[in-house]
């Protein structure tokens, strides 16, 4: 008889910490009406012989609720607050992309202004100056 407790007791148990672990079989729920099919005993058999169990699941049901609730709301309050840190780290890095595009665009006109003058000077130059050639 001790034995046969000592196994109900342990699916219990068992059940309890599935259903908590978010290992929900299809079909089922939360609750103490899912618990009793999952560890095979009838309803009645866990509120009269087995209430202390009945009662740790509550509460750890309950405190689990408690604190997705809790998350969900510091979530959503940090939403706004990371969207904000986004949308600046945003701005900076397009204000630092147009930036890049400005300096590309002046080094590549100075480039070009550098070759034409060094093309301006090579056809000025003449067998005539005291200047050599080096291609």
């Amino acid at each position: 008889m001790k034995a046969d407790r000592s196994q109900v007791e342990n699916r219990i148990r068992a059940a309890i910490q599935t259903l908590l672990a978010d290992e929900i079989p299809p079909g089922m729920n939360r609750d103490i009406t899912s618990l009793c099919a999952l560890a095979g005993v009838p309803r009645a058999t866990v509120y009269r012989t087995y209430p202390h169990l009945k009662a740790i699941f509550e509460e750890q049901r309950s405190h689990q609720q408690d604190t997705a609730t809790n998350t969900d709301a510091e979530t959503h309050q940090k939403i706004p607050f990371e969207k904000d840190r986004l949308q600046l780290k945003l701005t900076a890095m397009t204000t630092k992309v147009h930036e890049l595009e400005h300096f590309k665009s002046t080094a590549l006109s100075r480039l070009a202004a550098q070759h034409e003058e060094i093309l301006r000077l090579r056809s000025h130059h003449t067998t005539d100056d005291n200047v050599q050639s080096i291609w």
